[in-house]
């Protein structure tokens, strides 16, 4: 009997996925055993599972399989990086038999996004008998269809591996050439003082053609843009390069965050909440698209002049942020904002929810600077959290680091306003005076 090899995560695994369209966690010996094993049985295969043979928990061995197996199945369901790797070892190896497959409501990594994948519908993680009898019609069919499609490495390289035209490598080598000379002006720009920075950048852009000739470029260009702000005006030249890029690139999830997030700093507020909200319909919510929506909604409350659009504004920008928080602990951006707009409220509860919230933050601060994670917000979010707590023998530390390594490391223009409006909720007026001090020593610093 041929031989199907299963590349997949086993025993429950967390999928992060938003609460509202999938489950947080999913048995994946149950998913193999109820959905996948009987699909592979009427297909006509002997269905095998890297760790159910344990001969396959050696690497050689493992690749053995990968070669060999009549068909490869893969599930993509959650970004697990073996399944990751040995997809990409079958696609090198094998012509044809490697079928993806994932639950209808994940997202996948960028690159595997592009090619064509199984999709089956997964409304619950512990695998019931009613959600395997929903899913394994779908896997059955989809293996079907795409179980004879060419791999991506044989798609585009003809004649792979053996027999491929030196022509391509050749036009291959001069390409990577190319960009690596244009990779080194980049880093010329980023090394650059940060006052020189953006006019070096616009320079480098319009030595590079309009619009850049491949997707790659126009990301990077366009990074180096946002990397490059130092002002308000700035965002606008951003908005203005991203309006500039042909449609192939500018449809792309990342092109338009990053779009949204320049036209949110540029000041249109509702445009880019209209933006961000469309762009998570498309693509799913993430912390930063969620963080972006609820820092909006921020702004509009600030500015707003009648009770009720005060109210309404910081209700979603609160939903915002507890959402994104909810997504990922660890990203601290959604959850360092909801203390001040929680005290906002003053609602039943708030001020637990506000503490809550905090130790959330500090914590997974913390975990990023531990792990020396590369964050250039993890100082100024510390920095806002100290004044959150009300405790100002830690702020005037961090304010003296803040005068040493200087404000634009420690973003204070962008944390000014909100370590004001923590001042304003401190109740005792010896520390209140003694934050309000610290702030003025911040600016004069």
């Amino acid at each position: 009997m041929p031989s199907c090899f299963m590349i997949m995560p086993y025993g429950r695994k967390a999928t992060q996925a938003d609460p509202k369209s999938g489950p947080a966690e999913i048995d994946f010996n149950a998913l193999w055993d109820r959905g996948y094993v009987p699909v592979i049985k009427e297909l006509g295969f002997e269905p095998v599972r890297a760790d159910q043979d344990t001969g396959a928990l050696i690497v050689g061995q493992m690749l053995e399989r990968l070669y060999f197996a009549d068909l490869v199945l893969a599930d993509m369901t959650i970004p697990n990086g073996n399944v990751y790797y040995e997809v990409g070892i079958r696609h090198a190896a094998q012509k044809t038999g490697c079928v993806l497959l994932a639950a209808d409501w994940s997202k996948q990594l960028f690159d595997v996004v592009q090619m064509r994948t199984v999709r089956y519908p997964l409304p619950e993680g512990n695998i019931s008998d009613d959600t395997a009898a929903g899913l394994r019609p779908k896997i059955k069919e989809g293996i079907v269809s795409l179980r004879d499609g060419l791999s991506p490495m044989h798609q585009s390289m003809p004649g792979y591996p053996g027999n491929v035209d030196p022509a391509k490598a050749t036009t291959t080598k001069e390409q990577l050439a190319e960009l690596a000379v244009f990779q080194t002006k980049v880093r010329e720009v980023r090394a650059a003082p940060r006052s020189k920075r953006m006019e070096l950048a616009q320079k480098l852009i319009a030595s590079e053609g309009s619009p850049p000739a491949t997707y790659p470029i126009a990301l990077a260009l366009l990074l180096l843009l946002r990397d490059s702000v130092d002002s308000t005006e700035d965002w606008n030249s951003v908005l203005d390069f991203v309006t500039s890029l042909p449609t192939r690139f500018s449809d792309v999830a990342e092109i338009q965050e990053i779009r949204e997030f320049a036209g949110a700093y540029a000041g249109n507020n509702l445009q880019a909440i209209a933006a961000l909200d469309t762009l998570i319909k498309a693509a799913g919510p993430t912390p930063e698209r969620l963080g972006l929506m609820g820092g909006r909604y921020k702004r509009l409350e600030r500015a707003a002049v009648s009770a009720a659009d005060k109210r309404q504004a910081l209700a979603k920008a609160i939903e915002c942020y507890e959402h994104g928080m909810q997504l990922d602990l660890n990203a601290y951006y959604c959850s360092s904002n909801l203390p001040r707009l929680y005290r906002t409220r003053a609602r039943a509860g708030d001020e637990e929810r506000a503490q809550t919230a905090l130790r959330l933050t500090i914590a997974a601060c913390e975990r990023a600077r531990q792990l020396q994670v590369a964050d250039e917000w993890v100082r100024p979010t510390l920095l806002a959290a100290a004044f959150d707590v009300g405790d100002p023998d830690k702020a005037d530390e961090l304010a003296d680091a803040v005068i040493d390594e200087g404000p634009a490391a420690w973003k204070v223009t962008s944390v000014l306003a909100d370590l004001n409006a923590s001042v304003a909720q401190v109740t005792d007026p010896a520390k209140r005076a003694r934050l309000s001090a610290i702030i003025d020593k911040i600016k004069a610093g």
